[in-house]
């Protein structure tokens, strides 16, 4: 989780292919609505995020069900949205990807081709509740590269090898 240009997407695709299980990026399941709503630069509501949060919280458990792993990618900015997505189940956990909003906003500057504009960065980081520690986040910072930032959050996962 994290505002965007956190590198969630990066960072989720290099952590689960470390780790052998699938990857999502949550943001293929906003509905067509949020996506236009977005490209044309204005935040979404609560309202517009509801429906879309659900579908990730189901695809979870329906991973969950049949024994799949996977790291999603997703911004869960506010502790509402991770209690949908968590719904206090043990076995997901939450990774927030900390970064100063200068630093964020360099690398949206040098993005292209995503349809959130930099100009919602500010929104993104008014939103942001940072997860407290009964959600038992897994925090970590964005400065440093890909391969460091895996590392660290591997070894703050201590998974047991099954």
């Amino acid at each position: 989780m994290g505002v965007s240009g956190s590198g969630k997407s990066t960072i989720a695709d290099h952590l689960a292919r470390r780790l052998g299980w699938a990857y999502e990026d949550a943001d293929r399941f906003h509905p067509a609505s949020n996506v236009a709503k977005m490209s044309a630069g204005h935040p979404l509501t609560d309202e517009d995020r509801w429906p879309w949060l659900q579908a990730i919280a189901d695809e979870i458990d329906r991973l969950a069900a049949s024994g799949e792993r996977a790291v999603i990618a997703c911004s869960a900015l506010k502790r509402a949205y991770r209690n949908i997505l968590v719904h206090g189940r043990d076995d997901v956990r939450i990774i927030f990807l900390d970064g100063a909003q200068d630093l964020i906003a360099a690398r949206l500057a040098a993005r292209k081709g995503h349809f959130m504009p930099p100009g919602l960065l500010a929104s993104q980081f008014a939103t942001l509740e940072r997860p407290g520690t009964d959600e038992r986040p897994i925090i970590v910072s964005i400065d440093a590269p890909v391969g460091a930032i895996v590392d660290d959050i591997v070894n703050q996962l201590n998974l047991v090898p099954q």
